[in-house]
């Protein structure tokens, strides 16, 4: 019998992440839940012991990547070996409460045909909203209007505060344009349709082009409040300041990506050279966490 739910976490020298995560599912009694469960974990090559720890883990079902084969990638190697209804994909930097409840959510989902990507609400270590689970679509005015700063200066004007869409009620239940993948809920056999995770994406971006292409399938995207889960952001991978420099690379250098997959064919060069010179003046910058 196929599990009801995959749980799906990429690790890459997070094994005290890895502790700290499975405990909270202990503390929270998963082992109770009125559906299978399987969890997944690729290995992305670590140095730390993870290895070691994940193979004494008789209810884990490990894959070992060998090297660093990045978010997307790995991913897609358990995705692609899945069977199931459902699969939550997780950071290794997230923890679950007793507002986690899995099985409601679950059951939510299989009311909501027409949703094939759904977001909990995440929340950092001091209770505040990540808000990168509540995303709008980033085209390129969203983007401006986010990172210019109009977006925070009017959080609920609709028209510059797209990006996270904060505008809307976010202890209710609605659509949205993206999520994180930090913490996402798929639906499995959409995948058929929609494709797995592009692997162009090393790190970021990956999770909003996903999200786009489920919408411009049919699909529609979901933020889901009534289930918690706690992000610790900016943890998993981090384990030295020359991490901390290869995320800043990622996360500015897919921001072109993401702009030439989807929407250079609809804008003028110059919005490109705009947005590369922008980039390039971001990673001159000394690296910090965003």
């Amino acid at each position: 019998m196929h599990p009801k739910l995959n749980i799906l976490i990429v690790n890459y020298n997070g094994k005290h992440l890895l502790e700290n995560l499975f405990a909270s599912m202990e503390q929270q009694d998963f082992g109770k839940s009125r559906y299978a469960l399987q969890i997944w974990v690729v290995d992305n090559g670590s140095s730390d012991g993870s290895q070691a720890y994940l193979r004494s883990l008789n209810h884990i079902r490990c894959i070992e990547a060998g090297s660093n084969l990045g978010f997307a990638k790995a991913n897609n190697l358990a995705l692609s070996q899945m069977k199931g209804t459902y699969c939550l994909m997780l950071n290794s930097d997230t923890l679950f409460t007793d507002k986690s409840n899995l099985d409601d959510w679950l059951d939510w989902m299989d009311k909501q045909t027409e949703v094939g990507i759904s977001s909990p609400k995440l929340i950092r270590r001091d209770g505040t909203l990540d808000p990168a689970c509540h995303r709008g679509e980033p085209d390129p005015w969203t983007a401006f209007c986010y990172f210019s700063g109009l977006a925070r200066l009017f959080p609920n004007w609709k028209t510059v505060a797209g990006y996270h869409q904060t505008y809307k009620n976010l202890d209710a239940t609605h659509l949205i344009d993206a999520c994180s993948g930090a913490a996402l809920l798929l639906r499995l056999d959409a995948i058929e349709e929609v494709g797995l995770l592009d692997e162009r994406f090393f790190m970021y971006a990956e999770d909003l082009d996903w999200c786009k292409r489920f919408r411009d399938s049919g699909y529609s995207v979901a933020y889901y409040p009534s289930v918690e889960i706690i992000h610790l952001k900016y943890q998993s991978g981090l384990e030295n300041q020359a991490a901390q420099r290869n995320t800043n690379h990622w996360f500015y250098t897919t921001m072109l990506q993401y702009y030439d997959k989807h929407y250079a064919n609809q804008y003028p060069g110059i919005v490109r050279w705009v947005l590369h010179t922008w980039v390039h003046h971001k990673l001159r910058q000394p690296s910090k966490m965003r």
